[in-house]
């Protein structure tokens, strides 16, 4: 093995294609010509003595030896870019990208505003905001900072608490005008509702009142949802009733496109969390950013901060 031949570009390169799948897509990425994608894994896989790739007409895949060495070299990529941006940070530099994952819906009606305003103070850092309700391998990822909605799993990641997102009962005009307006949670069960599909128990709807009993109300309806903002313009259309959280709904209420349903009776809150990559908490951009979002994310309609951030 010819160790000279197992360079970091490669190793790049290699990590892009097991990550795509697919040689072109990478060389998109790249800007440059195919022939010289598989120039470099032909070049890696010879220096190695293995082979890394299975190819097929439309797919790349990785052998097994190939997924031994991307889980490997993509912890070793990840060292090399943290011993940059420290050296980099050592200096008082803060240019270079930060990476965020964040709930779809949040980052679409939210999130993304805080980020051009982030930009507009420190033009220099780079963000790439990736939007998904899928809970993926943050480290595997290369993720710096994720936000996320709901209970949180065991995580190597460090923990700070946002807040509460408050939700209410929510339905249009219209809605209310053609099948009535429910005085009680009992009369919730003949409603249309408009459910979430991605959310454990969505099949009862909890309700709360101060100083009474939780309500445990059946929760059905003919269209269900695995996207929040699908499930705003099911709401807005007239189409049911259901928990909002509300940063989803706020501008529709305002409006009188929305109206709040048994306003004394509310969905328990949701816990907004924000984690972070243990590695990156030196890494001054990325630092900067947390602060910031610390700070300003509260002031999204509807989050309540966290005691802890008080």
């Amino acid at each position: 093995m010819d160790r000279s031949d197992i360079t970091l570009e490669r190793i790049r390169t290699f990590v892009r294609v097991a990550e795509r799948g697919n040689l072109s897509v990478v060389a998109r990425e790249l800007n440059v010509g195919q022939s010289s994608i598989t120039r470099h894994m032909r070049e890696l896989e010879e220096a190695l003595g293995v082979a890394l790739l299975s190819r097929t007409t439309r797919r790349v895949t990785l052998t097994e030896e190939g997924s031994r060495y991307y889980a490997n070299v993509v912890q070793i990529l990840r060292l090399v870019e943290q011993a940059t941006d420290e050296a980099r940070s050592a200096q008082g530099a803060h240019a270079g990208p930060v990476r965020i994952s964040c709930t779809a819906a949040l980052g679409v009606r939210h999130v993304s505003r805080l980020v051009f305003a982030f930009q507009d103070r420190h033009p220099e850092i780079s963000v790439d905001l990736s939007l998904t309700d899928e809970r993926i391998d943050l480290i595997r990822e290369g993720v710096d900072i994720a936000l996320r909605l709901g209970p949180l799993a065991d995580s190597s990641m460090k923990l700070r608490a946002i807040g509460q997102s408050q939700r209410v009962l929510v339905a249009s005009p219209a809605y209310l005008a053609r099948h009535g307006r429910p005085t009680t949670p009992e009369e919730l069960e003949g409603h249309e509702g408009i459910r979430m599909s991605n959310i454990a128990g969505s099949e009862d709807l909890v309700l709360e009142r101060a100083g009474d009993k939780r309500y445990v109300v059946p929760f059905g309806g003919r269209l269900q949802f695995d996207h929040g903002l699908a499930s705003r313009e099911a709401l807005a259309a007239a189409r049911g009733f259901g928990p909002a959280h509300i940063w989803l709904v706020d501008d529709l209420l305002a409006d009188g496109r929305l109206e709040t349903i048994l306003p004394d009776y509310t969905p328990p809150a949701v816990p907004l969390n924000m984690l972070i990559a243990p590695e990156r908490t030196s890494i001054a951009r990325v630092r900067l950013l947390v602060e910031f979002l610390v700070e300003e994310l509260p002031r999204i309609p509807g989050i309540r901060r966290s005691q802890a951030e008080n």
